[in-house]
């Protein structure tokens, strides 16, 4: 009876090799969706610190509080930005991970055999415990555990201390160099095409007003990418 079992329920390669691909494309396309948020998030960002700066230019009285708000987005751009980074190197494992999947399915083909690859455990370790790819990731993990091709499962996702670490306060030069990239050369062009007085104050009263909602949004969509 064993015997019959193992002939009927003998896993296939192929298909062990397809649902590990699929995986992998569906946590790269999440990785995609993620970075484009982030890209427009970054875009949004850098419109709000031109914003500002230019109310402070036009009403000195608000200077010191537009330049509060400058800084305070140039930290938020910062955080877009080093997340963005740590996506893109998740891509990158990724990548790594499907040939060396491939590359092991095909020494399979040839050999008959497969061997336990200590290069693709080490990348899944790193991949499963982001908080972005967690549920997909140890999937593919279980996939590859079936396979062969990885020994053990992974530990819990990363604390989010070690995700979030140097980002509590920016450096102020870090800020600065975000400030002075964005800023130079663009606010005299700004002024050239400025609108009428009423215009104007009309739209840095709904700007002040709506300062706080804006960074509280930009916030919680950079948080829910990382949940």
């Amino acid at each position: 009876m064993e015997s019959i079992k193992a002939v009927f329920f003998k896993p296939d390669p192929a298909a062990q090799m397809r649902k590990c691909s699929s995986l992998i494309r569906a946590n790269t396309r999440k990785l995609d969706r993620d970075m484009l948020q982030l890209k427009q998030l970054d875009q949004k960002t850098r419109q709000y610190i031109l914003q500002a700066s230019k109310r402070g230019q036009r009403n000195p009285s608000h200077a010191k509080q537009a330049a509060s708000e400058t800084r305070t987005f140039a930290v938020e751009l910062i955080r877009i930005r080093k997340q963005s980074n740590r996506l893109a190197t998740s891509k990158a494992q990724l990548q790594s991970v499907q040939m060396q999947v491939n590359e092991a399915f095909s020494v399979r083909k040839i050999e008959g055999s497969i061997k336990a690859s200590t290069g693709i455990m080490k990348d899944v370790n790193t991949l499963v415990r982001l908080p972005e790819l967690t549920g997909t990731m140890r999937e593919l993990s279980q996939e590859l555990m079936k396979a062969g091709i990885i020994e053990e499962m992974v530990g819990d996702s990363l604390p989010d201390d070690d995700l979030m670490e140097g980002e509590d306060e920016e450096a102020d030069a870090e800020v600065d160099k975000v400030l002075g990239e964005i800023l130079q050369g663009k606010l005299g062009a700004a002024k050239v095409d400025q609108k009428p007085v009423e215009e104007e104050q009309a739209a840095e009263e709904e700007d002040l007003e709506d300062q706080e909602a804006t960074l509280e949004q930009m916030r919680g969509r950079l948080e829910a990418l990382k949940s």
